[in-house]
Formats: structure tokens, sequence, C-alpha cells
């Protein structure tokens, strides 16, 4: 039976009372110094949020959940150094999820690259990323795209112009790979790199190798387990985003997106191009 509250004769308990939401943190070095401790202990804390999602039949696949880092500098240098890869003194890291299919992941991989040069920014190479399948469920593994990080480079210092031409050349290559359903850009930045997928928390570093290196280090990192809502759990909707996260239950996604649409027509940006290349956004 269950116990009353004696004075006001209701249930101490109600529904009412519970929260669907995901689960969210960020750490961060307050004197801006990178260290691997800072990334370690952010994805201990991201294991801690496991009960804020759910978990399939096969026990591994969750609802997505994933890290993003202030740009690991250092690390990203010595890999493209790895790859053969020549960076110039600002460059920018694309975390890029590419078809199954190795034709539809090269078609992909130059519509990239064109929206890339089409911004006078440079490709200067590819890295796939060392990753372990294992660590993926049967349903996660049932859509797990190729995953690679392109590196881009510049010539002009000012990192606003560097990250307004990453954005225009990701929204380009989006609009035209609109058909491509596994094809997702994670992260294309100078400041911050993504790791996100459809695994469990305890298994996303055990899925991406770079997280248990001990050269990987950053001075910020936001980590994030998604409760899913109103979408069915996909690779490309884990999160963290690319800017920062989405945290809570928006029942009226489909009315929202209908207002952004409706407002379109009047969207404009003084530094950037016609917006209707971009549509939707």
């Amino acid at each position: 039976m269950s116990k009353t509250n004696k004075l006001s004769g209701s249930r101490l308990y109600h529904p009412a009372f519970e929260k669907d939401s995901c689960g969210f943190g960020l750490l961060a070095n307050m004197d801006g110094h990178p260290s691997h401790w800072l990334v370690a202990t952010a994805i201990r804390s991201l294991a801690r949020l496991t009960h804020r999602g759910a978990i399939a039949a096969d026990g591994k696949t969750g609802d997505g959940c994933g890290i993003l880092l202030k740009m690991p500098i250092g690390y990203m240098r010595r890999k493209a150094e790895e790859s053969n890869v020549t960076l110039s003194p600002l460059f920018a890291v694309g975390a890029v999820f590419l078809s199954q299919d190795d034709n539809a992941a090269a078609q992909e991989k130059k519509a990239l690259e064109a929206a890339l040069r089409s911004e006078n920014l440079s490709p200067a190479g590819w890295r796939k990323v060392p990753v372990n399948p294992d660590a993926c469920g049967q349903e996660a593994l049932k859509a797990l795209p190729q995953m690679e990080q392109v590196f881009v480079t510049t010539g002009n210092p000012d990192t606003s112009v560097f990250e307004r031409g990453l954005f225009v050349a990701r929204r380009r290559t989006e609009t035209a790979m609109a058909d491509h359903r596994s094809f997702y850009i994670a992260s294309l930045s100078s400041r911050v790199l993504s790791y996100k997928g459809l695994v469990m928390p305890d298994n996303l570093p055990i899925f991406y190798k770079d997280l248990n290196n001990k050269e990987l280090e950053s001075s910020i990192c936001v980590f994030h387990q998604r409760f899913s809502t109103n979408t069915w759990p996909e690779w490309k909707l884990a999160q963290p985003f690319r800017f920062l996260a989405h945290n809570g239950e928006i029942n009226t996604i489909r009315g929202n997106r209908n207002w952004a649409q409706a407002r379109a027509y009047v969207l404009k940006a003084p530094n950037l191009p016609p917006l209707n290349e971009f549509m939707p956004l």
C-alpha cells in the first residue's frame, strides 16, 4: 500500500515529479592548460550518466553519447604528421561519418573537398579514425558509418573568417548529399572536435581508440548521454552537437521546425552568402 501524507491526505509520490531528460556535463581547466586527465575524467563522468538513456535488447546499443573537446592541437598535429599531412599554423579538423558503401563514401569526400575549395580552403588530407566495432551492439552495427577525419588548412590567420568558411562548406556539402542518409559531419572546426556515436558511455573509449591515448589533451570537455524522445536513435543524432548540446525534451519539435521554416525567408547575415543555399537550417 502506498504511504500517504496524513496532513494532506495525498500520496508522497506522484508521477508528475518524474522528469525525463538527457545527461549533460562540462569540465574545464580554469588555467586553460590542456591535459589528458581532464579528458579521462570527462569520460568517467559520462559513464555515470548511463541511466539517463535507454539500452536496446542487445545490451550495447543506446540512445547515443559523446564528448566534444576543445581542439587537441598537439595531438592532431602529430596525427597529421603520421598521415603525411602538412598543416598550416591555423588548421581545422572535421569528424565525418561516411556511408558504408565505398563508392558513396568517395562521392561524399569529393563533395566536401569541392565545397572547401569553393571557400578558398584547402583539404590537406584524410585520416581513418581508429575504432573498435566490438564496442557496438547489433543494432548500432547495422548502421555503423565509416569514420574519418579531414584536415583543412588556410592561408588566412583570421579564425572568424576561417570558421565562416567551414560553416558554408559544411552546409553546402550536407545539402548536396541530403539523400545520403549515413553521411554526417559531426564537427568541422578549428576550435572543437567531436567523438560521438551510438554506443554505451562505458564503451565510448573502447570504440574510439584515440580517447585512450594519453597524448590526447584538452582544456574543455563537454559530455552528453542522450535520452531519445521524439526521434529514433541514430549515429548522427548522438550528442554533443557541433557547438554545444541540447538537454531536455522538446515535445513541440514539429511546431518549432514549421515556425522556423515559415520565417526562413527573412533570415540574412552580412558575412554569409544568401542563406537560401543552406535551407533547411
